[in-house]
């Protein structure tokens, strides 16, 4: 007697990562959907996963593998959520990761509810990540094979319920042989370039698209020492990230990073690279791949706290409030309010929160 395979929406982007994941799920027999997530409306600018060149190419993917294809306006839910926020900590003077949001309230939630109201049983998306459940039931998430590609960062808040009903089907390869799958089967996507930028953001002029999108942020102010001397005029702190070095407006004859933001007065604070370590973080809105702590106390793991960066040793005090503490084995440079700090061991997610602001 035949066993007959879940059905899958699957996550099409339209680029070369999410086409093969559709393509390899059916190929093993699995009912697939494929569905194009409508984010943000750009005015006929072709861009990243947005526009109607991505729409095309996804379109064209299903309907070369032979497999269903729709396009869902969620413009609404990210608005909502991703963009909205987006703002909001911009206003704040920190620095968002809005892939993150965009993954835990788009892709793993509203995503997830579409499948339930279409009737199907999993999603899937172009994720370099990989998930597994152990021999109690119990579902991990780990870092993808091509550590070059790895985005696990990014779906650190995924949680049991969320992991029991996710496919990353081009996890446990590396990206040449997803392209090579891309490649055999005939995809027009597979030789497309990787997306580098925030999709929802043409041209990758972050300063252009908040300054048109939310005008309140351009406010003039001062450019400072860390001693307080004003050095320069800025006309908004948006445009700023701890840990800069370009752009800054001002020349002292000394390399200058930015090692602070202060909305409150609208300042940027610069100074030399060794005014950026910081001995740890306090994190909020942590949460954990296993719902619950690896540990009753501190424990020991390897931090990320930046999308490209190394994970380092640390110790992660949690609290019941949904806040960690995290103290760095070694100083560490530039911690950036609003990214996400990210808990590892070895190879295997533990969960992460939102960095809420640095240790000195």
């Amino acid at each position: 007697m035949a066993i007959t395979k879940p059905s899958v929406l699957v996550a099409m982007s339209g680029g070369v990562d999410s086409s093969v994941a559709a393509a390899l799920l059916h190929e093993q027999g699995y009912r697939v959907l494929g569905s194009h997530l409508k984010l943000v409306h750009l005015d006929g600018v072709d861009h990243g996963c947005c526009g109607p060149r991505a729409e095309a190419d996804a379109a064209a993917v299903a309907d070369l593998v032979g497999f269903d294809f729709e396009i869902v306006d969620m413009t609404a839910e990210f608005e909502r959520t991703v963009l909205s926020d987006f703002f909001d900590e911009h206003r704040a003077g920190r620095t968002p990761n809005p892939c993150v949001r965009c993954n835990e309230h788009i892709k793993f939630r509203a995503f997830l509810d579409r499948a339930d109201a279409l009737g199907f049983d999993l999603v899937a998306t172009g994720h370099y990540a990989r998930s597994w459940r152990d021999g109690g039931g119990r579902w991990h998430l780990g870092r993808g094979l091509d550590r070059s590609k790895d985005q696990s960062y990014v779906l650190h808040m995924l949680g049991q319920e969320q992991l029991s009903r996710a496919l990353f089907p081009v996890g446990c390869q590396a990206k040449a042989e997803t392209r090579a799958h891309a490649e055999r089967l005939g995809l027009p996507v597979a030789s497309k370039p990787d997306s580098q930028e925030v999709c929802f953001v043409p041209g990758a002029d972050h300063g252009a698209f908040l300054a048109r999108h939310a005008p309140d942020l351009v406010r003039a102010g001062a450019v400072v020492s860390a001693d307080g001397a004003v050095l320069g005029q800025h006309d908004g702190t948006f445009r700023f990230t701890v840990g800069q070095r370009r752009g800054l407006g001002v020349s002292t004859g000394e390399r200058n990073y930015v090692v602070d933001l202060d909305p409150a007065s609208n300042r940027v604070v610069i100074g030399p690279g060794e005014l950026l370590l910081r001995r740890g973080l306090v994190a909020e809105r942590v949460s954990w791949v296993g719902d619950r702590p690896p540990e009753r106390g501190p424990f020991e793991a390897e931090v990320r706290v930046r999308y490209q960066g190394e994970a380092v040793p640390a110790v992660v005090e949690w609290a019941d409030s949904g806040s960690a503490t995290v103290q760095f084995r070694t100083p560490q440079r530039a911690i950036a309010s609003g990214q996400s700090v990210v808990f590892y061991r070895d190879d295997e997610v533990l969960g992460g929160g939102v960095i809420r602001g640095a240790l000195r």
